[in-house]
């Protein structure tokens, strides 16, 4: 322990053990600590004598949901995209060696009550029962100009500069109702609330552009991909990385307390009585609680079921959203549903998560909405979390704090954030232009 590390990284969150290989990767010196026992922090997977140790304060689930072993339940349920960021992070860093991918089946919005397929493409939009035939055609002409549109070619632009006009500029061109571009925003575009209307339209072109590439990928029902026994391996993946390239871990370190010197700057982490010196730390919030504050709060129920989500054509994995607008709130809430055909349950058995941004103290009738998308349910456990950001300046005390996770169900947030984490620590950014290719042979 009496080493010296370049960095020391706290906590084995899939923030922290991305971190942790890229880090090492590149050369430096890694010492990852946990104060827990298990890879993964917040965004571990529990099988089923854990859940109930955790939800229930006992280890008996009952005998009808079948072996425990056989659940692989997250805490911090998200899918990733085909061609999304996560994604050329593990191609880039060749983590796709140690997990298996599979495609998602569904990926689907709740609009006036129903629960309907998201159209991705032009040929889907004109299928879709979300749109009247008129709007049909200009929800079609609006989805080729995105599907054509190059930044780096005027010719694609229609004389319009993307980093200028609003989104609510771009869509008002195409004369699209609030409706559908309630689903387009939501989505497709991903986003969370309503304020992207107002920002440069650019940000929600790419988002779109993201969504139709992942979709063509594997030529699935949905843009995500979700790994084979659940995100648990993903943290583990980057450990073993990590591992690699001369990273020390040490799991079931009690205190784990951050030691500084006169000026504040981080001088090394002690953990049962001895010092490790390094020059940076890099950790989520809960080990550096004064320095960072709450900034809201995720209410989200886990269920176990015997059956998919129903109006979903029978899908054994899928993301249901709902928009904030649909059901009269600031954020939008999120249903994600994956099985045993990810491995992360007995046969017939699949698990659900409603997850939304909290806005009252009342998780149960807050999340009532997508609760009652799910149809009968065997087991229901409700949950709520705060969501804490740094507040401390990293050029000042070199502590290098994460975001806690969000609502959504889909990872495009989280690594946006390690990616950050990556340039304020190396001052490099990380090049992500990789053969997608690579990980297509995971898929099966």
């Amino acid at each position: 322990m009496d080493e010296e590390y370049d960095v020391i990284v706290l906590g084995t969150g899939l923030k922290e053990c991305i971190l942790s290989g890229l880090l090492s990767v590149d050369g430096l010196k890694v010492l990852h600590m946990d104060r827990n026992d298990y890879y993964g922090g917040e965004s571990t997977s529990l099988n089923l004598i854990q859940l109930w140790k955790r939800f229930r304060g006992d280890d008996k689930p009952p005998p009808h949901l079948g072996s425990s072993r056989d659940y692989n339940v997250d805490m911090v349920p998200k899918f990733m995209m085909a061609n999304g960021t996560l994604v050329r992070v593990l191609i880039h860093t060749d983590v796709t060696k140690y997990l298996y991918f599979k495609a998602v089946d569904g990926s689907f919005v709740f609009n006036k009550g129903k629960v309907h397929k998201v159209p991705a493409t032009d040929m889907e939009a004109l299928k879709s029962p979300l749109m009247g035939l008129f709007e049909k055609r200009r929800a079609r002409k609006f989805f080729i100009y995105v599907q054509d549109y190059d930044e780096s070619d005027p010719k694609t632009h229609e004389g319009l500069d993307l980093t200028r006009v609003t989104t609510r500029e771009l869509i008002a061109k195409y004369g699209l109702d609030d409706n559908t571009v309630d689903f387009i925003g939501h989505a497709i575009a991903l986003h969370r609330d309503d304020r992207y209307l107002n920002e440069p339209a650019l940000d929600t072109v790419k988002r779109m552009k993201l969504y139709a590439e992942s979709l063509a990928r594997f030529q699935g029902g949905s843009s995500y991909i979700y790994p084979l026994y659940g995100l648990g391996e993903l943290p583990q993946g980057f450990a073993r990385l990590s591992a690699v390239y001369g990273g020390t871990y040490m799991l079931n370190k009690p205190e784990c307390k951050v030691e500084f010197d006169e000026e504040g700057k981080v001088v090394g982490v002690t953990s049962e009585g001895e010092t490790a010196k390094c020059k940076k730390v890099v950790c989520d919030p809960s080990y550096l609680p004064n320095k960072v504050r709450k900034v809201g709060r995720v209410a989200r129920a886990i269920v176990i079921m015997s059956h998919p989500i129903p109006n979903t054509n029978d899908s054994h994995s899928a993301q249901v959203i709902l928009p904030q607008k649909q059901l009269g709130r600031k954020s939008d809430m999120y249903l994600f549903c994956c099985s045993y055909s990810h491995n992360v349950a007995p046969k017939g058995k699949f698990i659900a998560f409603v997850s939304a941004e909290a806005e009252t103290d009342h998780p149960e009738s807050e999340l009532k909405p997508g609760i009652d998308l799910l149809g009968p349910v065997d087991e229901i456990f409700y949950d709520i979390y705060d969501r804490y950001e740094p507040v401390n300046e990293p050029t000042l005390d070199n502590c290098f704090i994460s975001t806690s996770y969000d609502a959504t169900t889909h990872f495009e947030s989280t690594v946006l954030d390690v990616l950050n984490m990556y340039t304020l620590i190396t001052g490099k950014v990380l090049d992500l232009s990789v053969d997608l290719s690579a990980a297509s042979a995971a898929e099966e």
